[in-house]
């Protein structure tokens, strides 16, 4: 459960408030919803189709591919969770990349000193330095084979996430009662 939940309650629910302000309320909610709605309908079609082969020795997707299409069904559902999961990772990787860059940028002259000479010495940015920084720690997490090894630190992470949804909701609330932004109904796409 604390694996699930982190993986659907991160940083894309952070995100939500930017993404709302972009598109504004009724898009922002008309997407939403549209999302849920297919997401919902996509896991429904997958207990259908286990139930309706009558097979079950189905473990995982992959199995499912099979039982529908043989070898390529397989194959392409492999490499599409394979692409999706890279994906989910280089989204998590730029999202820290930025956050550290943004959290150890200051106008302070010896870190901008440095900032400045690991540009010129290395051709890279800081943020790229952190994003390298933490590729490590993802292959290792990523050659964990069952996720019931991280269940402690999931737990740690939603305790952090409903932490940090907490503070994103606070500071909304104080900026809205101060500032009282224009709300539009459609922003655009």
């Amino acid at each position: 459960f604390a694996n699930v939940f982190i993986a659907i309650v991160g940083a894309g629910v952070l995100g939500l408030p930017y993404a709302f302000k972009r598109t504004g309320w009724l898009m922002g909610l008309l997407t939403l919803f549209s999302v849920a709605a297919l997401i919902n309908h996509c896991m429904m079609l997958l207990v259908h189709i286990r139930r309706k082969l009558g097979v079950s020795n189905i473990a995982s997707f992959g199995d499912l591919g099979f039982a529908v299409c043989g070898n390529v069904g397989r194959f392409v559902v492999d490499v599409l969770i394979i692409l999706s999961q890279a994906g989910f990772c280089v989204g998590y990787l730029i999202f820290i990349g930025n956050t550290l860059a943004n959290l150890f940028n200051s106008t302070d002259t010896t870190t901008l000193s440095l900032s400045l000479s690991l540009r010129h010495l290395m051709g890279v940015s800081p943020k790229s330095l952190y994003i390298w920084g933490c590729f490590p720690f993802q292959l290792g997490l990523n050659s964990i084979k069952t996720l019931t090894h991280l269940a402690p630190l999931s737990i740690f992470a939603d305790v952090v996430d409903l932490g940090a949804m907490a503070v994103v909701i606070v500071e909304d609330v104080k900026i809205t009662m101060q500032q009282r932004p224009q709300v539009v109904a459609f922003g655009g796409m």
